[in-house]
């Protein structure tokens, strides 16, 4: 009996050893065949996180910011224990013992799948294996992908310490409001650093892993409470926080950014606009979109805070002056429908999802509102974001009395004598306050409409390029398309400069006569026969008077005398084209160009002719803090001195390449300030320092121009419609982009200053009379006299006239300025002279180059 009660409990012990040999060899088959192709989990070990690339103004302050997923990197050693503490007690308490799995974990999650049949399956993943999941393999349920997280978490325990592992969870884990990370998330909710949260704060964090879209803090605020209250329940049964700090923390609201509890991150942050998605644009064709967006850059922009409103400001004001005499209304085309309109917060909510302009700051702030109803004479509106008052807000007949609507059939309605002509209920529209210039006081709501005209603006240093404002339209958020870079026009006149340059460059001078006469000139497309602005014919004329008053005869006989090879190759060279075509018709601007390439060839006639390379950026560097972009590459070897003597500015020597002649430079630059002072800008463009700039219209007025400078400071401004039309009568240059440039340079001139543009060494001073190029004495003075620069060494040559080779008519007047047979001037003793009649065409000898 006894030999028998042995044989069967050794017969019981020798199957168990064989049971449990058996499954400890599957096991170790299972692990073996699972854990054969793994990916590697060195890479962890230099995980580099997909982090925001951000945007900083020139004064320091956070403009802007561009990443896939939004994350802040925080090294472990920068992330407080509490946060730490929180996630651990929420999602793996036994974190620091175990080896990367936790047996009793799975045990009991096994149990409780068995007991629900299935129903309740919860990963118990630790950390470690959710780091796994999230780097390395799938998010899928399955057995498969458990038992190579196991294997994975095992190796990476041997591979990392706990704080390199807990560095990768909490700098990975999405946490909802695309927000991924710790440092994200506590700004998202709480718009706070990881320092300054509260441990209930900390253990909202940790509540959101499991699933954040169940445990949203507006529309789940129950459930997530009770989450939050677990997790502090978990950190105080750990020892990681005392009692009354849980009783404490736990009586504590349950509040959020989301809630309205907290000012948003984004509150800080300006309407994205033109200047920062530039930079998004050339910094992605640079770097790669994909670094740009993941790279965690620092960008340090050339934007000026103070200018850039104001440049903004300028170009809006003009738009919407233009489009207001127009006298259409057009309104933003979108209603909204009677069901929206119940009530106030049905209104509201619908109003929101609605997409028109919300960046407009024009005199006041723009608002989106819907018109609620009509009455005899005015409509009652609801406004985004202004409260209802008692007696609601209003649009009288006298504010919609300057428009027409635009009818369905394309014509146009009567003129508006009350709201209803021009609005109906659900229409949304844009208003802003009408306030008293005096003292601000609120008079009444007013319509407004985004203009159909559109512009570009662009301001810069002329010495660096650095481009301290840009607006690319009237609205942002109404057109992202980028007028400034990325729209091609024909600059018409304004390019002239760059024909008077190579013309002085090949030995003219600014008193070099010029016939401004008819010519016709035979093309595949006809007989074209070019006229200037006003109609009429001027005659010989110094070159001073053809730019000033921008002579398209007189520009295509200089620029057929000089070449066209010769003009486009100075277009070239100063970065105006890529290739111009040598045709005549582009010495007036014809071939199209950006705004940006514009101002950027302007800055070196202003800088003495150096090369500038414009640039929306100072500096860029990586994730590591590493400068990987640097734009001013000037040599300052004084500004590696601790000090300098009072009154001694560090010298900054140029190593930039020189475009232009700097004798040629200042003669355009003085023929140029004849624009601003006699010229085509005179009404218009006045800012008490020394300017120079040129005006330009191309036909039909399709589209205007101002560029000019200062000695700091170089703008440029166009207006045309998107599909290039007309402007009407009355569009100009000077009339219309004047404006813009005065508005902007007048504050521009404030803060930078202005002085006298740099006189070259070589320059050699003769006064001359600015209508015939006669030499006057050095004492001459006079409304006609002007002291021109001239190459030292070179004698100038007066009297020869110039007519491109174009035959022309006899017995022309020489200019047409002159009125009186002879002009009087005062000499250098004091007396009085009269220089001699004016010339007729006879006098002068025709024919060749004279």
């Amino acid at each position: 009996m006894f030999r028998f009660i042995l044989s069967f409990f050794g017969g019981i012990f020798t199957t168990l050893t064989m049971s449990i040999g058996m499954v400890a060899l599957t096991i170790g088959a299972i692990f073996w065949m699972y854990g054969r192709d793994l990916p590697s989990h060195e890479s962890l070990a230099q995980y580099t996180p997909p982090t925001i690339s951000r945007i900083y103004s020139g004064q320091g302050r956070l403009i802007d910011e561009f990443a896939k997923e939004r994350r802040l990197f925080a090294p472990a050693d920068t992330i407080p224990p509490l946060i730490k503490q929180a996630f651990i007690s929420a999602e793996d308490k036994n974190f620091y013992e175990h080896d990367g799995y936790d047996l009793r974990g799975i045990g009991a999650a096994a149990v409780d799948a068995v007991k629900s049949r299935g129903r309740d399956v919860r990963g118990a993943s630790t950390i470690t294996q959710q780091v796994m999941k999230n780097f390395l393999l799938s998010g899928d349920r399955r057995a498969e992908r458990k038992i190579k997280e196991i294997i994975l978490a095992s190796r990476v325990e041997e591979a990392l310490d706990k704080e390199k592992i807990l560095e990768l969870y909490l700098n990975e884990i999405f946490l909802g409001q695309n927000s991924y990370g710790v440092a994200a998330a506590a700004q998202t909710y709480f718009n706070k650093t990881l320092g300054d949260l509260a441990p209930h704060e900390a253990a909202f964090l940790a509540s959101l892993p499991k699933a954040p879209s169940d445990y949203h803090p507006v529309r789940r605020k129950d459930r997530l409470l009770q989450r939050r209250n677990f997790v502090l329940r978990e950190m105080n049964e750990n020892g990681y926080i005392a009692d009354d700090v849980y009783q404490r923390e736990r009586e504590a609201p349950l509040r959020s950014v989301q809630n309205g509890d907290f000012e948003s991150f984004k509150a800080e942050l300006p309407p994205r606009d033109y200047f920062t998605d530039e930079i998004r644009r050339q910094l992605s064709e640079n770097f790669g979109e994909g670094e740009f967006f993941t790279g965690g850059l620092t960008v340090r922009a050339t934007i000026d805070n103070e200018m850039q409103p104001i440049a903004a400001n300028a170009l809006r004001r003009e738009l919407e002056q233009y489009d207001r005499g127009r006298g259409v209304w057009r309104g933003t085309g979108l209603k909204l429908p009677a069901e929206a309109l119940v009530d106030e917060q049905t209104w509201r909510d619908a109003l929101a999802d609605v997409r028109v302009p919300r960046d407009v700051d024009l005199e006041n702030q723009w608002y989106p509102a819907v018109v609620l109803s009509l009455g005899d004479s005015d409509a009652r509106i609801g406004i985004e974001d202004v409260e209802e008052d008692a007696d609601g807000h209003f649009i009288p007949a006298k504010d919609v009395q300057w428009a027409r609507k635009r009818l369905e059939d394309g014509k146009l309605g009567r003129k508006a004598r009350v709201a209803a002509d021009l609005v109906e209920v659900g229409d949304v529209v844009l208003v802003r306050r009408m306030t008293a210039d005096a003292d601000g006081s609120f008079i009444r709501w007013t319509l407004r409409q985004v203009p159909e005209v559109q512009g570009a603006f662009v301001a810069m240093d002329v010495d660096t390029g650095r481009v301290i404002a840009m607006q690319g339209g009237f609205s942002y958020q109404a057109s992202v398309f980028n007028r400034a870079t990325q729209a091609q026009r024909q600059p018409g006149s304004s390019f002239k400069p760059f024909v008077y340059a190579s013309a002085l460059d090949s030995g003219y001078s600014p008193a070099t006569i010029v016939v401004d006469a008819p010519i016709e000139i035979n093309t595949p497309q006809g007989v074209w026969r070019p006229k200037n602005a006003s109609n009429r014919y001027y005659g010989p004329t110094p070159l001073r008077t053809g730019i000033e008053q921008s002579r398209n005869l007189m520009t295509i006989r200089l620029a057929q005398e000089v070449g066209m090879d010769v003009v486009g190759s100075y277009a070239e060279r100063f970065g105006v084209y890529d290739d111009l075509s040598p045709v005549l018709a582009n010495a007036l601007g014809s071939q199209e160009t950006t705004l940006y390439q514009m101002v950027s060839a302007y800055a070196m006639f202003a800088n003495g002719g150096e090369r500038v390379q414009p640039t929306l950026v100072d500096r860029v560097q990586d994730r590591y803090g590493r400068t990987v972009y640097k734009h001013d590459e000037r040599i300052c070897n004084d500004c590696q001195l601790a000090s300098l003597d009072t009154g001694v500015a560090p010298r900054v020597i140029s190593n930039r390449e020189r475009v232009m002649d700097p004798v040629t430079a200042y003669q355009l630059t003085s023929m140029m300030r004849g624009v601003v002072e006699r010229g085509t800008a005179r009404k218009t463009v006045s800012l008490g320092v020394p300017t120079a700039g040129k005006t330009g219209t191309t036909n039909d007025a399709k589209d205007v121009w101002f560029v000019g400078f200062t000695s700091n400071i170089v703008a440029g401004c166009y207006i045309g419609y998107d599909q290039p039309r007309p402007m009407g009568r009355g569009a100009s240059g000077g009339g219309m982009c004047g404006p813009v440039f005065q508005r902007f340079m007048t504050q521009a001139v404030k803060k930078y200053g202005g002085g006298e543009f740099s006189v070259p060494q070589a320059c050699e001073f003769i006064k001359i009379d600015r209508f015939t190029g006669a030499r006057l004495s050095g004492g001459a003075s006079g409304p006609n006299v002007v002291s021109e620069c001239f190459r030292t060494g070179e004698e100038p040559i007066f009297g020869i006239t110039f007519d491109g080779g174009f035959a022309m008519g006899s017995d022309l007047p020489l200019v047409e300025e002159v009125n009186r047979v002879s002009k009087q001037v005062t000499t250098s003793s004091g007396k009085k002279a009269v220089v001699g009649p004016k010339a007729s065409f006879g006098t002068l000898s025709s024919g060749g180059l004279y």
